[in-house]
């Protein structure tokens, strides 16, 4: 379970989660990708299923609930790196933002055209 260090601090962990979800979507679909693939990368990093992570999106839940109930993240998330808003993800020390900036990079390389195969570090 992730907890914010400081939840005041960060205005994105209050962000609903249902709110920033069609923006991922339509990033991608810009780029001709779909919403299943964006589903693919967010269940790969959170471990929810598809199921869960349409209840999420129903139940309207913040940034810090939706990853605070993620049934387990990728151990394989360490492998990502890069950089997004301008901080490298690799080097975020609080591990709510560091799990919210994995989940912004992942849509970012699927929109990038990746290989999803790149994106899922298989």
């Amino acid at each position: 379970m992730l907890t914010a260090k400081s939840e005041s601090t960060h205005r994105i962990y209050a962000m609903k989660f249902a709110e920033i979800y069609p923006l991922y979507v339509a990033k991608a679909e810009r780029k001709q990708r779909t919403q299943a693939e964006v589903d693919q990368v967010i269940c790969w990093l959170t471990g929810y299923d598809q199921a869960g992570l349409q209840q999420q999106i129903v139940q309207e839940h913040d940034m810090a609930t939706f990853f605070a109930q993620a049934p387990v993240l990728n151990p394989n998330r360490a492998q990502i790196k890069g950089v997004v808003c301008g901080v490298r993800v690799e080097a975020i020390d609080d591990p709510l933002m560091q799990a919210i900036r994995y989940m912004d990079k992942l849509v970012d390389e699927l929109a990038k055209g990746k290989a999803m195969a790149k994106i899922l570090r298989q």
